[in-house]
């Protein structure tokens, strides 16, 4: 059975194959292999960006997909960046400026404790999801 990773970032997709290894009856197949377009994170939580991206990949490849969404959140900034990680500072994805940004916004914070959160979806091409 072919399964679509769903992302078009090559490190990503070299991670969830590393993550979910090999399976006995299970073809990992990428987004990237079926020159699938990178749907658009419009969710406003990991939650609904995970799950967009899954039943999308679904329903317009035909197969079973796993998305995923990963956020960076921090305590002193009340879970922020959060969906926004990538693009922080500005649209462009830039992680230098994410990281200016961030540290800029933590100085003279007494409490820096931050975590990065992933979302993980498995969707079918019927539509029907399963979130972790």
């Amino acid at each position: 059975m072919k399964v679509l990773l769903g992302t078009g970032n090559p490190a990503k997709l070299q991670e969830m194959r590393e993550i979910l290894g090999e399976i006995p009856g299970i073809e990992w197949v990428s987004a990237l292999d079926l020159n699938l377009p990178e749907p658009p994170e419009e969710g406003k939580t990991l939650e609904e960006n995970a799950i967009l991206k899954a039943v999308l990949y679904a329903k317009s490849s035909g197969l079973p997909a796993i998305a995923e969404d990963t956020g960076l959140e921090v305590a002193a900034l009340s879970g922020a960046p959060g969906v926004l990680s990538s693009r922080f500072a500005g649209k462009e994805k830039d992680y230098a400026a994410n990281n200016k940004k961030l540290l800029e916004l933590l100085a003279g914070a007494a409490d820096r404790t931050a975590r990065f959160r992933t979302v993980a979806v498995l969707a079918l091409p019927d539509g029907r999801f399963w979130t972790s």
